[in-house]
């Protein structure tokens, strides 16, 4: 109590870590106790739905998805998913046509038959607790580069390099196979972004939310990248110490990048200084000292 606490000494990955895990208890009691039904029912489930329902009409209105195609789901406590069925539009979504199903994709309530690639997502749930939500969809800028079996250069967009960073490639499956699925094993861990060869992206994040803002900002790299080179001139590379800097920063807020190694954490600290995320730690903090 009364202990001062310096920034230095506050890795916000590391809390960020526990607030997750806070957030997991606190869901266990509203849906992993409950059966199938009631937790298809749950306050949470309906939220899920209508985040589901928005964010699946986002990806239509930005042709993101055409068809039937795309998918998305996001956890329910620890035993459950919700997800998009197949064979539907996702901008002509209502409630009842989202899925409950278990972590094997047995589905335990809805109306329809659940998205036949749900075995991709839930590879992803598996492999990464950080995951709590999932969007695979096909944006055609970012696709395009997914038919090359290649990435976007990096080093160009700080956005981009914030959010995304590497975006990983992983290797042409059938869709909708136990072999599809696995193919995002090697990348899930420190890649949120994973371009499927000749397939589109999945991205996932801690809300159905901020996974469809992931879809977002690589489509829009990809474009801006494409057209970049259309106008003649050499590209300009954001310094290798300012990327540092950013590198610094999602390391610090917990954000996954394969490059992390080559920043060191102490290095990290010094560079990028008392940072907003830092000093907002610092306050909760002390708001918890003081209720000891």
């Amino acid at each position: 109590m009364g202990k001062n606490i310096s920034a230095e000494q506050i890795d916000v990955g590391k809390v960020r870590e526990v607030v997750q895990a806070v957030v997991e208890v606190l869901h266990e009691p509203h849906s992993a106790e409950l059966s199938p039904s009631a937790a298809a029912n749950s306050f949470e489930a309906e939220a899920l739905r209508a985040e589901i329902i928005a964010v699946g009409r986002k990806l239509w209105q930005r042709q993101y998805v055409d068809g039937n195609g795309g998918n998305i789901s996001a956890r329910l406590g620890s035993k459950y998913l919700i997800c998009t069925p197949t064979m539907m539009s996702k901008g002509d979504l209502e409630p009842a046509d989202i899925c409950l199903s278990d972590l094997d994709g047995n589905i335990l309530a809805g109306d329809r038959m659940r998205t036949s690639e749900i075995l991709l997502h839930l590879e992803i749930y598996k492999a990464n607790p950080l995951a709590r939500a999932v969007v695979h969809c096909h944006p055609p800028h970012a696709t395009a580069f997914s038919v090359t079996a290649s990435a976007p250069p990096n080093g160009y967009i700080a956005e981009y390099e914030f959010f995304i960073g590497v975006a990983a490639v992983s290797p042409y499956e059938t869709p909708g196979t136990q072999a599809f699925a696995e193919t995002v094993l090697p990348f899930v861990h420190d890649h949120n972004t994973i371009l499927l060869a000749n397939h589109g992206v999945v991205c996932w994040s801690d809300s159905v939310t901020h996974a469809e803002w992931l879809v977002e900002v690589l489509d829009t790299y990809c474009r801006t990248w494409t057209i970049a080179q259309q106008i003649g001139r050499p590209l300009q590379a954001i310094p290798d110490d300012k990327l540092d800097e950013l590198l610094a920063l999602k390391r610090r807020m917990g954000l996954p990048d394969a490059r992390h190694a080559r920043v060191p954490l102490v290095v990290a600290e010094n560079r990028s200084g008392e940072s907003e995320v830092e000093r907002l730690m610092q306050r909760v903090l002390a708001r918890l000292e003081d209720r000891a």
